[in-house]
């Protein structure tokens, strides 16, 4: 005997009706992945759009740069080493120099104001020296930059 395909609905329509169950629709497929992990956004303090406000300093010569080789130099090692202190109190989260322009370098502050960031650059030799000056800026820029020292470390194979 041969059912056709409306048949074999039929008798299980009446089949599941005599015996009180419903039919149960297929799952709904799983939603693509966005890869969004909002423990980290809220860690970094990422605004919805993955977002955050540092402040940037943009490093120009400033008025005092006679100083002899030997003493330029004692001043560049000093600049170094207060970056990296900086970056491992986790203040700086982006540090380095430009080869051309009236702009030596740039750092990006991990801090609420520029008053923050302002006493953090008055710690640099450099700056102490009149070597360099400071222009500061509030910044936008992704909360993920913060992440950049740890992978930074991870590449470099050297850390002046």
């Amino acid at each position: 005997m041969r059912y056709s395909v409306f048949t074999c609905t039929l008798l299980l329509a009446l089949l599941l009706a005599a015996t009180g169950c419903e039919p149960t629709p297929p799952p709904a497929p799983e939603p693509e992945p966005t890869g969004f992990d909002a423990a980290l956004a809220e860690e970094l303090g990422a605004d919805p759009y993955g977002m955050k406000t540092y402040v940037m300093a943009l490093l120009k010569p400033g008025p005092n740069r006679d100083q002899d080789a030997e003493e330029a130099q004692r001043l560049q090692a000093a600049h170094l080493a207060n970056i990296r202190r900086m970056a491992e109190e986790g203040d700086l989260v982006l540090a380095g120099p430009f080869f051309e322009g009236d702009v030596q370098g740039i750092y990006v502050f991990d801090v609420a104001t520029v008053e923050e960031a302002r006493a953090l650059t008055e710690t640099d030799p450099a700056v102490q020296a009149g070597r360099l000056v400071m222009d500061l800026r509030r910044w936008y820029g992704p909360a993920a930059l913060q992440m950049l020292s740890e992978i930074h470390l991870r590449i470099a194979a050297e850390n002046p």
